[in-house]
Order: C-alpha cells, then structure tokens, then sequence
C-alpha cells in the first residue's frame, strides 16, 4: 500500500483536509486538488492509482474531468457528492466511474469502499497470471492481453474503464454462455457498489461502441429476456 497514490479533486477543503488525514493514517500516498483544471494537471503529472473526485467543482464538473482522465487511461474513479439523484448516479456510471459515494459520508466507508475497490482489481490481475491463456482472440480482428489488461481492435490500442474491460474480460473467458445482469453485477461489481441492474446495460452499450462497426452483428449479443452472452466466432 506504501507505494499506492490516491488524488483527491475536492473543493471543500473540510472534506478533502479530512480525506486525506484518514487515507494517509492507513498507508496511501495523497494529493489534493481544488479545481477540475487544478486537479487534471496533477493527475498528468502524478500518475495516481485512483481518483477521488467531487461531482460539483467550481470550474466544471466532475463528469468532465471523468471523461477527461479516461479518455487516455483506465484509472479507477470513485465520484463524491452531496446529491442523490438517480439521474446523477446513471450519469456518473456512463461518464465511467466505478463507484459512488453520496455526501455525508462516513469516512470508514470510503475507505472500505477503496479497499474492495483495489482488491477486486488485485483479483482479475491475480487470474490473469493463473490463467495459460494469456491471449484471447475475441474475433472481428479483437483481441484482449490479460497480463497488461488491454484490448485492441486491428492492432490497434482501445482505451478502456476498469469496469469495461473486466466485464469484456468475463464475457472472452466463457464465449457463449448467458450471464444474467444480476450475475455480471455479482462478478463485476461485487457487494461493494448499491447499483440497478441498468448499470450493466450502460457498460454493455460502452464497450459496442468502442468495439463494433456498422453492417456487422455486435460482439456482444443480447438475449432477450435474459441478459448477454459474447458470440462466438467461427
């Protein structure tokens, strides 16, 4: 954990002075930013292992800087805020976050929630390096490399969330098989995260869209009634 960064983008300094007292009392290395613009170039600079981030920041919101940092990485993101709407939590799940904590919070959630956060991530990696195939040929010209946890698509690099890629992870290591949102729920997102089973649908649309053309039938197919299950090719 010595060596684990955490990057809080918060602007109400009460929060993130306290934030980050509790994070470092239990081992995290921690920076802190007070604006989205602020907090972009130290993520850049910094390189951190995950993203605390306010949804409400005085120059943009926290969506913005969720697109942002995961438009050129996978870094985990868990979002912070004092409104608990449905529509901002779906919102907040689209623009890519793993995880999200409504305000006041409870400080040994957030770190309970961190902590599950890290070891489910310690997990996939774990299989990845059990597992003889290293290499899964998805089809359509797609493959996915478990050992670095990256996909691509002709060759060529696609940027994925954490949750994308170890729900495409899932579907390659069972070509075929139906999972139920409930299960893809249970296997991708754990106990950790209180989420509808919407969350998957809204992952699913992601990785289409990074990942299939027009004209052809989607790599991931939907069964009515059912869930989705990865076509298999040939």
């Amino acid at each position: 954990m010595d060596n684990t960064k955490i990057l809080i983008i918060e602007d109400e300094p009460s929060i993130s002075d306290m934030l980050a007292f509790s994070l470092q009392k239990v081992g995290y290395a921690v920076k802190t930013a007070e604006t989205g613009k602020q907090g972009l170039e130290l993520f850049a600079q910094w390189k951190p292992d995950l993203l605390l981030l306010d949804l409400m920041l005085p120059d943009m919101t926290g969506f913005d800087v969720c697109r942002q940092v995961l438009e050129a990485s996978n870094t985990p993101i868990i979002m912070l805020t004092a409104r608990a709407d449905t529509f901002d939590r779906i919102l907040g799940i689209e623009s890519g976050a793993d995880d999200y904590i409504t305000k006041p919070f409870d400080i040994r959630e957030v770190i309970v929630r961190i902590k599950a956060l890290f070891r489910r991530i310690e997990l996939t990696a774990e299989s990845a390096d059990q597992s003889s195939a290293q290499l899964l040929n998805l089809g359509y010209g797609i493959t996915l490399e478990k050992e670095k946890r990256e996909v691509r698509k002709n060759g060529v690099l696609v940027v994925f969330t954490q949750k994308e890629y170890e729900l495409l992870q899932c579907f390659a290591e069972h070509k075929g098989r139906v999972f139920s949102r409930s299960e893809l729920l249970d296997k991708v997102w754990g106990f950790e995260v209180a989420i509808d089973t919407r969350t998957v649908d809204i992952h699913v649309q992601r990785i289409r869209k990074k990942l299939d053309e027009p004209g052809r039938s989607s790599l991931i197919e939907t069964v009515f009634g059912v869930g989705y299950k990865l076509v298999q090719q040939g």
